[in-house]
């Protein structure tokens, strides 16, 4: 476990006064956002399943890092009291720690591939809200979860029936939990993101390898031309934790170029 001093990098203070948690903090998604929210002020925690990566990348942004298992209550009770004790409390939380299989035929899925995904996509978001809505509900703090979803939870499509399927319960779950405890100022909002070439899963999600032509070719028939990046989850993240998104709540923010229209 490493709580390192923020440095003062950023240009702006947006998320000023703001603790936040990012699960899956170490690459990726998760790193985009860590990187983004410690720049606009915030005192940021990333927590990861690799020591290595993330306290290398907690040395790279300057914000804390606990190892931890978001599939388990110990961990995010551990997480809950770094938060307190290293940052004098919590704001907002960032459920982007996700995984998956490899893209192919539904029927060939193993059961130890879907209790996976379901555990860690699904699972994780349960555990996170039993133990830090009752903190926030008790210190009376206008909390804020994102969940990071995906496209995949909107637009069905196959090869990935029980990824996309653990993403739409993930979201669901955040529209019912934002209609539950708005009135007692915490929101619950998702973001849900096209193929990033730049993640770890991205050639499982692609089933092949994420090479340039493969990328291309995904990217075609995306509006925009391209595929989504760390930055522009982070840009949407912080549109939501920051004043400018005090009044959403129970929404999926798209974020995908165009390709779900």
């Amino acid at each position: 476990m490493t709580v390192s001093q923020l440095q003062s990098s950023g240009s702006s203070s947006r998320l000023q006064g703001q603790v936040a948690v990012i699960t899956g903090g170490a690459s990726g998604f998760g790193k985009g956002i860590a990187t983004r929210f410690q720049r606009e002020g915030a005192k940021v925690l990333i927590t990861d399943i690799s020591s290595e990566a993330g306290e290398k990348t907690a040395k790279e942004i300057g914000c804390g890092f606990l190892k931890a298992d978001v599939t388990k209550r110990e961990d995010w009770e551990r997480i809950l009291q770094l938060a307190i004790n290293a940052y004098g409390g919590l704001t907002t939380i960032v459920n982007n720690a996700g995984t998956s299989y490899p893209n192919k035929a539904t029927e060939t899925v193993s059961t130890e591939e879907y209790q996976k995904t379901f555990d860690v996509n699904v699972l994780s978001i349960f555990l996170s809200t039993s133990v830090l809505v009752p903190y926030f509900l008790e210190t009376k703090t206008q909390g804020c979860f994102i969940t990071i979803g995906s496209t995949g939870g909107i637009r069905p499509r196959p090869g990935l029936v029980w990824y996309n399927s653990s993403k739409a319960a993930a979201m669901h779950a955040t529209k019912n939990m934002a209609l539950e405890y708005g009135s007692r100022g915490i929101r619950f909002n998702s973001v849900c993101p096209i193929f990033c070439g730049s993640t770890g899963l991205s050639s499982t999600f692609m089933g092949m390898e994420a090479n340039d032509d493969n990328r291309k070719q995904f990217s075609s028939v995306i509006p925009l031309g391209r595929e989504a990046t760390p930055e522009d989850v982070a840009s949407s993240c912080l549109y939501l934790a920051s004043e400018d998104g005090q009044f959403i709540n129970g929404t999926d923010l798209v974020v995908d170029g165009g390709r779900c229209v």
